[in-house]
C-alpha cells in the first residue's frame, strides 16, 4: 500500500522483480471487459457474415496485441516507461509530440471506460426499478466508487495496480462464464450462419476497426508494466505473456458477441447505442448484480492501467510533477469528461468511433516507428542519454517525426469519419478509391497505411542512425 514514486525514472536492477508470466495478470485484466462483447454488434455493422467477422476479429486481436508484446521489449531492455524509451527514437525533446498522442489516447480510453462503468450500474439497477431521481443518484454514486478505484489505483501504482488486476482477472473471469451460461441460449447459429458476406473493403474495414480498438490503443503503454521485469528476461517470454494476456479474453468476447448480436437484429442495434445496458436485457434479474460486478470491475481493469500511463505520460513530458500528482490531474480531467458523457446524454457510439478512428492514425504511425527502433536495436538503451539532448539520442530526431507526420498525413486523408461534423476534413485522399461514399468509403485504411509507411520507412532511413547511437562512446 506504499505510494510508488518512480515515474520517469529508470528501475534500479535492484528494484527489478517477477517473470515474464507475470504480465499475463494486468493485460488480461484491462482487456476483459464485456464491452468486448458489444464490438461483435461493431463489427457486423460493417456488413460482414459472421465467418468473415471472426476471421477479421482474431487476426485484429492478435495481430494488435502482437504489436504490443514487442514493444514491451523495450521496457525489460530499458527499465523506463514507453513514453521515455520512445525518446531514443523521437528525440529527448522531439518526443513530446509523441506523448502528447499518448496522453490524449489514455486520458480519452479512460474516460469512456469509466462513463461506461458508471451507465452499467444505472442501467443495472434501472432495470431493477429504480428510475427518476434514484437512477441520478446511482449514477452520482456509481462515479464517485469507481473514480475512487480507477484513481486510487492510478495513485498508488505499480504493486496495487498488479494486485488489483490479479483480483479482476479471477472475478471476471467466473462472472463472465456465468453470463455465458445464461446468454448462450439468445443464440441461433441457423441465423447467424445464413448472413451473407461482405466485401473486401467491408472486411479491412471491420479488420481494422478491432486493431484500432483493442491492441492499437495499448500500444503506446506496452513497456510500462514490463520495465520492472529484470533484464535478463526472456524476451520470447515478455512478447507472449503481453500478447496472449492481451487477446485471450478479447477473442473469447467478440466471437461469442458476433454469435448474440447475429442472432438478434434488435439486440445489435440496442448494443450500437447502449452497449453495457443493452446486454442486460437477455438475462434474468437476479443475475442482474452479478453482472454489474463484471461488467464495472472489468471497465476498471482497463481504466486504472489507462490512468497509470497517461500519468507517466504526462511526467515523460518533462513537466516538473511527481507521478501520483500526475495520475490525479488526470483523474479530475477523466471525472470532467465523463460527467459530460454520462449527464449530458452524448451518444457514445458516435464519441466512440471518431475517438478511434482520429487517434489511431498518428498511435499507429508512432507504433510502426517504435517497432521499428524496437527491432532494429541489439544492444540496451543507455540510460543517462535518454535524459540528455545533447547525448546520443539527440534533442530532435527529425527523421522520425518527419516520417510520423507524412505517415498521418497520408492516414487521415484514407479514412472517413462521419462522426461528428468537426472531423469531416478527414478523407481528403478518399476520391482516388472512389470517394467519401464508395466502396472503400468505411475500410479506414488510413490507419493501416499509416503503420506499414511508418515502420517501413522507419526501418530504411533510421538504420544508419541507431547502428551509431548503439557503437558511440
Amino acid at each position: 500500500m506504499q505510494i510508488e514514486m518512480a515515474g520517469a525514472d529508470i528501475i534500479a536492477e535492484a528494484d527489478r522483480k517477477g517473470k515474464p508470466s507475470s504480465l499475463f495478470w494486468p493485460w488480461f485484466a484491462a482487456n476483459i471487459s464485456v464491452l468486448g462483447i458489444a464490438y461483435g454488434s461493431y463489427i457486423l455493422g460493417f456488413g460482414v457474415s459472421f465467418w468473415q467477422a471472426t476471421i477479421a476479429g482474431v487476426i485484429g486481436v492478435v495481430v494488435s496485441f502482437l504489436l504490443c508484446g514487442f514493444i514491451a521489449l523495450a521496457g525489460k531492455r530499458g527499465g523506463a516507461p514507453t513514453m521515455v524509451l520512445s525518446r531514443a527514437a523521437m528525440g529527448i525533446k522531439g518526443n513530446r509530440v509523441a506523448v502528447v498522442i499518448s496522453w490524449v489516447l489514455t486520458v480519452g480510453w479512460e474516460t469512456v471506460l469509466t462513463s461506461l462503468a458508471v451507465l452499467a450500474a444505472a442501467e443495472v439497477l434501472g432495470g431493477l426499478g429504480v428510475t427518476g431521481g434514484g437512477a441520478i443518484g446511482v449514477k452520482i454514486i456509481a462515479l464517485i466508487v469507481v473514480v475512487v478505484l480507477i484513481v486510487g489505483g492510478g495513485v498508488m501504482g505499480f504493486n496495487l495496480i498488479m494486485k488489483m488486476q490479479t483480483v479482476i482477472t479471477i472475478v471476471t473471469g467466473v462472472l463472465t462464464v456465468g453470463y455465458f451460461a445464461l446468454t448462450i441460449g439468445h443464440i441461433h447459429m441457423s441465423v447467424v450462419m445464413g448472413m451473407p458476406a461482405g466485401s473486401p473493403a467491408a472486411f479491412i474495414g471491420a479488420l481494422v476497426f478491432v486493431m484500432t480498438g483493442f491492441g492499437l490503443g495499448w500500444v503506446n503503454a506496452a513497456a510500462d508494466y514490463s520495465r520492472y521485469l529484470p533484464r535478463n528476461s526472456s524476451s520470447r517470454g515478455v512478447v507472449w505473456w503481453t500478447t496472449f494476456g492481451g487477446a485471450v479474453a478479447p477473442l473469447i468476447l467478440v466471437v461469442f458477441g458476433l454469435m448474440l448480436a447475429g442472432s438478434d437484429g434488435d439486440l445489435s442495434t440496442a448494443i450500437g447505442n447502449d452497449p453495457i445496458g443493452a446486454l442486460t436485457t437477455i438475462l434474468p434479474t437476479w443475475y442482474l448484480i452479478p453482472f454489474v460486478i463484471v461488467a464495472i470491475l472489468g471497465l476498471v481493469g482497463g481504466a486504472v492501467l489507462d490512468i497509470y500511463s497517461s500519468g507517466l505520460a504526462l511526467v515523460s513530458a518533462g513537466i516538473p510533477i511527481k507521478r501520483p500528482v500526475a495520475a490525479a490531474i488526470d483523474g479530475c480531467i477523466m471525472v470532467i469528461g465523463t460527467i459530460y458523457i454520462v449527464f449530458g446524454g452524448s451518444a457514445f457510439s458516435a464519441i466512440f468511433q471518431g475517438f478511434l478512428i482520429t487517434l489511431g492514425v498518428p498511435i499507429a504511425a508512432w507504433a510502426g516507428v517504435m517497432l521499428a527502433d524496437v527491432l532494429s536495436r541489439k544492444r540496451d538503451y543507455s540510460d543517462q542519454d535518454l535524459f540528455d539532448p545533447k547525448g546520443r539520442y539527440h534533442s530532435i530526431a527529425w527523421v522520425s517525426i518527419g516520417i510520423i507526420v507524412v505517415a498521418t498525413a497520408v492516414g487521415w486523408g484514407f479514412v472517413t469519419n462521419t462522426s461528428a461534423n468537426w472531423l469531416a476534413w478527414q478523407g481528403y485522399f478518399m476520391g482516388a478509391i472512389g470517394g467519401k461514399d464508395g466502396t472503400w468509403a468505411y475500410a479506414n485504411l488510413g490507419v493501416l497505411f499509416a503503420l506499414v509507411i511508418a515502420f517501413v520507412a522507419a526501418l530504411v532511413l533510421r538504420r544508419g542512425e541507431i547502428h551509431h547511437q548503439e557503437t558511440s562512446l
